[in-house]
């Protein structure tokens, strides 16, 4: 009778907890049981582990094996066991040391050849490994992700044969030492750049509010009008990534996509989901919950074309996310929490035909079938949204200028990002995300702001949530025009975003 005992990790939301993998191997008929809650996709691990380690001309015991994965009461799904299950087998018969096995945490999917394929959720797991002062190893693909987080020591290996060397010492592992050498200083060059955008001067302006605030922002206007084009440059005049944000944003991904794509580091995120979508797809969720678009969209941008053609149902979901950043999954037996701090960019046609407003007349809507077109968007949806403003149509001598005059992508990022700087100086986080208590000391308004705010909340019928995302647009304003205090001007262009408002 022989015990091995090896470690791992499961994936819970954005947490990797700890699982004991305990083999025993006892006389009896032969068996091969895997216990702790296992899904289908660990339950079959036994015969991708019997098949390696035949193939790697290992010995399987004709014997009693018996794998419990604890703590029992956690789900343990995905391949990712493969591997401390193969070396547990081992180690208890004696094929390799068990002396160092402690020392390491292990994880990835076994081949029937004893190659190695890459997992999921490497780098959550290599990053609660490295805070148990444990290295990890896993397999080569996830080496380049998992080395994101500088302070843990990973070791990354093709096939089971490779570490079975390194503990058996006939070839030992090297510390992976690749950080990625990805070039941070491109900025948003990647993007498509502002300067292309004709005309639209005052959707631009309202976009570099945006930016340097975090708001959310919805432009409607007629169909052709380069909202899709407006919300495909904004990432590119957004700040720099800190290293946090870009590790936070590269775990979720990981959790998602299987692994990192390494070119994307420090890359800010733009999720563009069909209008189709659902309610699930947006926040996430599943059977074992995994992160929406919203959770995917970390630190970047969300960008919901058509907004009117989405499902009611489905936009109501993102009301809690918008005001928490974040969002709780809750199932029958588990339950996962997602970071969700995105920024919403909205665009929607203003009419059922699209063309309202629209120079060439062609519009023939009646009021009613707009003003239920525009119903669409709920009022306690929209009264979240930061900015809204109208995109109008382009007139055709802007359209066929050969030379474009609009300022680059790359001068209104150093505006925005000194914005942004002042904001993180004065309170350590951005304008969109004050509470109350902090726009009373932030956003104080002398006696001729009040008033002019009174006015506008009086005649506007404005919510006291519209209220205070005033405050905050009037405060980026401010910022930008890098005045210490709000004055009546900032307040005037700020009110003149909430025209949208339906109370």
């Amino acid at each position: 009778m022989s015990l091995a005992v090896l470690y791992s990790r499961a994936l819970s939301g954005m947490q990797a907890p700890l699982v004991t993998v305990e083999t025993h191997i006892a006389n009896g008929l032969p068996s091969f049981t895997i216990v702790g809650l296992p899904e289908t996709e660990v339950k079959e691990s036994k015969d991708r582990v019997r098949a390696a380690l035949q193939n790697a001309q290992f010995k399987i015991p004709a014997q009693r094996i018996t794998i419990n994965l604890a703590p029992a009461d956690l789900p343990k799904e995905s391949g990712r066991f493969d591997l401390p299950i193969a070396l547990g087998i081992l180690a208890a018969t004696g094929q390799i040391p068990m002396e160092k096995l402690d020392q390491y945490e292990w994880a990835g999917e076994l081949a029937l050849t004893g190659e190695l394929r890459p997992i999921h959720g490497a780098l959550a797991m290599t990053y609660s490994a490295s805070q148990s002062g444990r290295s990890f190893v896993l397999p080569q693909q996830n080496a380049a992700e998992a080395a994101l987080v500088k302070e843990a020591t990973i070791y990354a290996a093709h096939s089971l044969l490779q570490i079975c060397a390194h503990l058996s010492g006939q070839k030992p592992l090297e510390i992976y030492d690749n950080p990625p050498t990805v070039n941070t200083k491109k900025g948003g060059s990647e993007y498509p750049d502002m300067q292309d955008v004709k005309g639209q001067i005052h959707a631009k302006r309202a976009l570099e509010i945006a930016a340097a605030g975090t708001h959310s922002v919805l432009m409607i206007g007629p169909p052709g009008t380069g909202k899709s084009m407006l919300a495909s440059c904004f990432p590119g005049i957004l700040p720099p990534m800190t290293e946090a944000e870009a590790l936070q944003s590269a775990a979720i991904q990981s959790l998602s996509q299987g692994h990192f794509n390494i070119a994307n580091w420090k890359r800010r995120p733009y999720r563009s989901p069909h209008h189709t979508a659902s309610g699930v797809a947006l926040v996430g969720g599943g059977g074992h919950p995994r992160p929406g678009e919203i959770s995917l969209a970390m630190h970047g941008v969300l960008f919901l074309d058509e907004l009117a053609e989405f499902d009611r149902k489905v936009l109501e979901v993102l009301r809690e996310p918008m005001e928490s950043g974040h969002i709780t999954i809750s199932r029958a037996a588990r339950q996962a929490e997602f970071p969700a701090q995105f920024q919403l960019v909205a665009a929607m046609n203003p009419c059922p035909c699209g063309y309202l407003g629209h120079y060439n007349g062609k519009c023939h809507c009646t009021p009613d079938q707009v003003a239920r077109y525009r119903g669409k968007i709920s009022g306690p949806l929209l009264d979240r949204i930061d900015i809204q403003i109208e995109v109008p149509a382009v007139l055709h001598e802007d359209l066929m200028q050969r030379h474009t005059t609009g300022e680059k992508s790359s001068a209104i990022r150093k505006r925005v990002n000194k914005a942004h700087q002042q904001q993180l100086s004065r309170q350590d986080k951005t304008n969109s995300k004050l509470t109350v208590k902090e726009i009373e000391n932030f956003c104080a308004l002398d006696s001729s702001c009040e008033n002019l705010l009174k006015q506008a909340m009086s005649r506007l019928n404005l919510s006291a949530r519209a209220y205070h995302r005033i405050l905050k647009v009037a405060r980026t304003i401010a910022d930008l025009a890098n005045a210490k205090d709000i004055n009546n001007q900032h307040i005037a262009e700020a009110i003149q975003y909430r025209r949208l408002d339906k109370n």
